[in-house]
């Protein structure tokens, strides 16, 4: 199988250049290849919707332009606001939290010296408890000098 080294190319209106080979002797049939025409290759590709206004002129004193950059200036202002709102909702939701926690840990001060107390209270009462109870079998053990004459 031998392929023939002849090729055609041409440019069609999306500035794609299509390379035409003969098909191999086998009888497959041809497959169009596509290359960029720009000699750098890569970049961005620019989506169908934008490629008609690259090269459009536009006349800043129609009234479709002046509408558009209404409503773009609108747009603007809108975000801005909401940009600047969200800003202030967070700014007022950190003060609360922040007051939040110092009662929190005021209440935790609170409680910790109560607990303290309540602590001391309860080792004080069973150190008297122990101290005034005996031991439980030592009473019956002591010697009863008159019985122990029997």
């Amino acid at each position: 199988m031998s392929k023939t080294s002849q090729q055609s190319t041409t440019t069609d209106a999306n500035g794609v250049s299509v390379i035409h080979t003969p098909a191999h002797t086998s009888g497959l049939q041809q497959v169009p290849q596509l290359v960029p025409v720009s000699p750098g290759g890569g970049g961005k590709a620019v989506p169908p919707s934008k490629q008609g206004k690259k090269n459009s002129f536009v006349d800043r004193n129609s009234d479709e332009y002046r509408q558009r950059r209404e409503r773009n200036n609108m747009a603007v202002k809108k975000s801005r606001l909401k940009s600047k709102q969200k800003a202030q909702d967070t700014l007022q939701r950190v003060n609360q939290l922040k007051e939040e926690n110092e009662r929190l840990e005021a209440k935790i001060k609170l409680l910790t010296k109560e607990l303290s107390v309540l602590k001391d209270l309860f080792l004080e009462h069973a150190h008297s408890f122990a101290d005034n109870v005996q031991p439980v079998g030592t009473e019956g053990t002591t010697a009863n000098p008159e019985t122990s004459g029997q």
